[in-house]
């Protein structure tokens, strides 16, 4: 166990004490957040804050393969720079153009698509991942292989974008996808997935320091989409698919709500929602402060990692 903690802990350390400096960086090369015109008066003050301290993850993932250097642990962290470069991608358009939008949602969905693709193949022939969906400790759903990476494929894009629409509030995603990695971390046979869950639970804890409301920098798409592909993998790995819309119920919320708005304003021309991502329709209807959303919001998908857990013993092993 100690074996296991040390990376974490000296993740931990490097993050929360890097941040700072690395923030005072941000500013001054003006790598800032611009802002939706549509969101809340209270996001508009929050232009000019940082963005891409999600960068900051990169000496956790560096401290986990020098650590412990193997093939998975090469694929995990491969898995979670390829992804981050994708949403570095949109941060550095969003800072430099100061548009919301970043790069458009196709290119971003066409490097998705190939890094998902590649990665998977490298799972199947490398490492020998069986293209299966595991059901219960007796029943497994085998699937022809090309029919398992579209359905793959889909499920890592889909997800690793619910992911990012988590990431609309100082300190959500943080919050919401430490147990999420915790999940992983006590499931786990493998060493490796162990350490990276540790390493990831250490530089989410120390990039929370500054992300907590009110914010001092945001992650950015550097950092909530390789979080999204690299928990997306580690569900194929760990071979619990069958868990997602349970462990995954904050994220697939979050991207659901934009999905409903779109086609019942398409349909009626009024919006179901105040405003979605649905984090910001609880603020809107309800009242509810940044804090107390995101406290609750993390209380949920505790509750789902522990109900999942109950199932994995039970069903599963």
């Amino acid at each position: 166990m100690l074996y296991q903690l040390i990376p974490a802990i000296l993740t931990f350390i490097l993050v929360s004490t890097l941040s700072p400096f690395f923030i005072s960086f941000l500013r001054k090369w003006n790598f800032t957040q611009p802002i939706r015109k549509e969101l809340p008066q209270e996001h508009h003050d929050k232009k000019g804050t940082p963005l891409m301290l999600g960068s900051i993850f990169m000496v956790g993932v560096v401290v986990a393969l020098s650590y412990h250097s193997s093939p998975l642990m090469f694929f995990l962290v491969s898995t979670f720079v390829l992804f981050s470069l994708v949403g570095f991608l949109d941060d550095f358009w969003k800072a430099q153009k100061q548009d919301p939008g970043g790069i458009s949602a196709k290119t971003k969905l066409v490097f998705q698509f190939i890094i998902t693709i590649l990665l998977l193949f490298i799972l199947i022939n490398v490492f020998n991942i069986e293209p299966m969906v595991h059901l219960s400790k007796s029943i497994s759903l085998f699937l022809p292989l090309s029919l398992y990476i579209a359905i793959m494929t889909l499920f890592i894009v889909g997800s690793a974008n619910a992911i990012n629409f988590t990431d609309g509030m100082d300190g959500l995603l943080g919050m919401v996808s430490i147990p999420t990695y915790f999940f992983f971390f006590i499931i786990s046979d493998y060493t490796e997935v162990k350490i990276f869950s540790l390493v990831m639970i250490a530089g989410i804890a120390g990039f929370l320091i500054y992300n907590l409301y009110p914010a001092k920098a945001f992650m950015g798409d550097t950092g909530s989409m390789a979080i999204g592909g690299s928990l997306s993998f580690l569900a194929i790995i760990e071979k619990v698919e069958l868990l997602i819309p349970i462990l995954f119920f904050i994220y697939l919320l979050e991207q659901f709500s934009v999905m409903i708005q779109v086609f019942y304003y398409k349909k009626t021309k009024k919006r179901l929602f105040l405003m979605s991502p649905i984090h910001f329709h609880y603020g809107l209807k309800y009242g509810w402060s940044e804090n107390k959303i995101v406290t609750v919001f993390a209380i949920v998908s505790w509750i789902c990692t522990l109900l999942c857990l109950l199932y994995f013993y039970f069903f599963m092993t």
